[in-house]
C-alpha cells in the first residue's frame, strides 16, 4: 500500500539533505554549516536547523557563491542523482545578478 508521503505529493525532506540532492553544496556536512549560519530562508524565515522539513512549494532563499538564490521546491527528491536530475528538483526564480560596471575595482585589478 502507497502512503500519502510515498506518492511524492505531501512527502517532506530535510533541509540539509534537500540542499544536497539538490547539488547546492557537495556534501550534508557544508550544508548544516550553510544553515546554521543563518544564510537560508525557507518561506522568507531564517533558519539555523537543518533538520527544519520543507516539501513541494517552499521558497528557500539562500546565500551561496556570492548570489543570493531563490528556488521554488517542486519536489524534495530521494537521492542525490546527476546534475540533470536534481535541477528538476527546484525551480530557479532568483533575481538576475547585477551587472558589474567597467570600471568596477575587483574587475580591474592586477
Amino acid at each position: 500500500m502507497v502512503g500519502a508521503g510515498e506518492n511524492g505529493t505531501n512527502r517532506r525532506e530535510r533541509l540539509d539533505r534537500f540542499l544536497f540532492f539538490a547539488r547546492a553544496v557537495k556534501s550534508r556536512t557544508l550544508a548544516q554549516k550553510l544553515i546554521e549560519t543563518g544564510a537560508v530562508r525557507v518561506n522568507s524565515e531564517r533558519t539555523t536547523s537543518s533538520d527544519r522539513k520543507v516539501g513541494a512549494g517552499d521558497v528557500l532563499t539562500m546565500q551561496l557563491r556570492g548570489r543570493i538564490l531563490v528556488w521554488r521546491i517542486l519536489d524534495p527528491g530521494t537521492r542525490r542523482g546527476p546534475a540533470s536530475e536534481a535541477q528538476t528538483l527546484y525551480q530557479d526564480i532568483s533575481p538576475p545578478a547585477p551587472d558589474r560596471p567597467d570600471n568596477d575595482p575587483v574587475r580591474t585589478r592586477q
